[in-house]
């Protein structure tokens, strides 16, 4: 942790009229100021950079919520908006003169609507709860990050998240279909709905995958479908990993879109094999999960259609699950390959990028390339379907210059992603692990359009300030910027 300076008087005192006025809105245990407990808060899942908040405030109810924003408004004090805090790209990472708003007790499903067939939830409730409440009645919440018995779907909202179905049923913003949203001002806006869609400029679109930017989320409405008759899943070496890319745009070219499709590499494979024991094949360069659902006669047919498609690209051995337990299992070892890395390294940077499918092979092939050149392991997992890249780079954080040398492995590879037609990230969101690397993919001009979107939200610049843009722009200078300049450089960030 770098060593930060002692407080002078003013700010002490200063934060301590903070915490007072919180305590008038938040009674009880919601304001957290002791520096012990607020270590708990120092990060979220990118803990590569940890900063304490000056004060962490945890309110039960809208009306709390609205009131700490409007004091923070009138006040001119910094929010960070926190869910479970499982970012991957330091979204919830806290400010030293800002307060943290934790949503934690937001953890209540409000209406299970059958008819409409969506679920009204508040912020806290966990991705995996939402479908736990309507799998009695046959339906289920697609978007399924590997996170979801943990990340919240205010999270969700926050970053767009997807997960391994999302190929054919979409990412949050596919699946979310209304909001609550509270302002910086404490004003309480809706868009959307349960109504199939909303009149007007698309601002439910602009909320999800904001980041915590434009305002708190306090309710989601979302959809949930019809769980599929039936599902099975295929378990697919290759002894290559340009064999596995061209078997994705097989399958795809042939107009099969399965409900999932990922690839792991081998080291990925040996790390997930050994946590889970899911039967991978440990022989394969690269293995391919293919789950295929519909009817009983439907996913026979496109089970043996993918069969073929495979082994016309090289495949080394396909294995069908033979039962619904057998299809969970080897979804398990996928959605245990994080962890599963943790067990072979001290720690690992999780990368986030998105690439078009053509160029699989070629991408793992520079990233293999890259391993030698920053002296690092790097074990890859993907949602191949949709592109949507998980570098993990192994290295050991006690080792002197292995986290520099993981976090420049890191920025290659994403600039990799952009130089083959690619994005900067699929569902991590930028936070403040890909704040300087936007300009490789907007320019000057794009940016700060977008920053004038987020000055129509929050004109302050208050809500998790020092995210996403890689400069500080003031609204008022936006407009002539590009003239006489305006736009402040961020601080080094706090690392561990």
């Amino acid at each position: 942790m770098i060593a930060m300076p002692e407080p002078d008087r003013a700010v002490l005192a200063r934060r301590a009229e903070i915490v007072a006025a919180l305590r008038t809105i938040v009674p009880g245990e919601g304001v957290i100021d002791r520096a012990a407990e607020l270590s708990a808060f120092e990060c979220d899942g990118l803990t590569a950079y940890r900063q304490p908040p000056m004060v962490a405030v945890l309110p039960g109810t809208t009306a709390q919520v609205v009131e700490v924003l409007r004091y923070c408004a009138m006040n001119g004090v910094k929010v960070v908006p926190r869910g479970a805090g499982t970012s991957l790209s330091g979204g919830a990472l806290p400010l030293a003169d800002g307060v943290l708003l934790g949503m934690g007790k937001f953890n209540r499903i409000r209406e299970v609507d059958v008819a409409n067939r969506c679920v009204v939830a508040e912020p806290g409730v966990t991705n995996l709860a939402i479908t736990q409440a309507v799998e009695g009645l046959g339906l289920y919440y697609a978007p399924d990050p590997s996170s979801q018995i943990a990340c919240t779907i205010g999270g969700n909202v926050a970053e767009n998240s997807g997960g391994v179905h999302c190929l054919k049923y979409g990412l949050t913003t596919n699946n979310v279909i209304g909001v609550e949203l509270a302002t910086i001002e404490g004003e309480l806006l809706r868009f959307g709905g349960k109504h199939f869609d909303a009149s007007g400029y698309d601002l439910l679109g602009a909320i999800i995958g904001s980041e915590g930017m434009l305002g708190v989320v306090t309710e989601v409405t979302v959809r949930v479908l019809p769980k599929p008759p039936g599902a099975r899943a295929l378990l697919i070496g290759f002894a290559s990993v340009e064999g596995a890319g061209a078997c994705v745009a097989g399958v795809i070219g042939a107009g099969v879109i399965p409900g999932g499709m990922e690839i792991m590499d081998k080291l990925a494979v040996e790390a997930a094999e050994a946590f889970v024991h899911a039967g991978y094949p440990l022989d394969a360069a690269a293995l391919m999960i293919v789950e295929l659902d519909g009817c009983e006669a439907e996913v026979d047919a496109l089970v043996a259609e993918v069969e073929a498609i495979a082994l016309e690209n090289g495949a080394t051995s396909c294995r069908s699950s033979r039962s619904e337990r057998e299809r969970l299992l080897f979804w398990a070892g996928r959605k245990a390959a994080f962890p599963a890395v943790g067990r072979i390294s001290p720690d690992y940077y999780c990368m986030d990028g998105t690439i078009p499918r053509r160029e699989i092979g070629r991408v793992l092939r520079r990233i293999e390339a890259m391993e030698g050149e920053y002296g690092l392991r790097c074990a890859n997992v993907f949602h191949a379907g949709d592109g949507n890249l998980h570098p993990l780079v192994l290295y050991d954080a006690n080792k002197p210059g292995e986290l520099d040398r993981a976090e420049a492995f890191g920025s290659a590879i994403l600039r990799l992603c952009v130089d083959v037609g690619g994005v900067l990230t699929g569902e991590h969101g930028v936070g403040v692990e890909k704040r300087d690397l936007m300009d490789t993919m907007f320019t000057e001009i794009d940016l700060a359009q977008q920053q004038r979107l987020k000055c129509a939200f929050d004109a302050g610049g208050l809500l998790n300030p020092g995210k996403v843009f890689p400069q500080l722009c003031r609204c008022a200078e936006l407009g002539r910027m590009h003239v006489s300049g305006g736009a402040l450089p961020f601080p080094d960030l706090p690392r561990f």
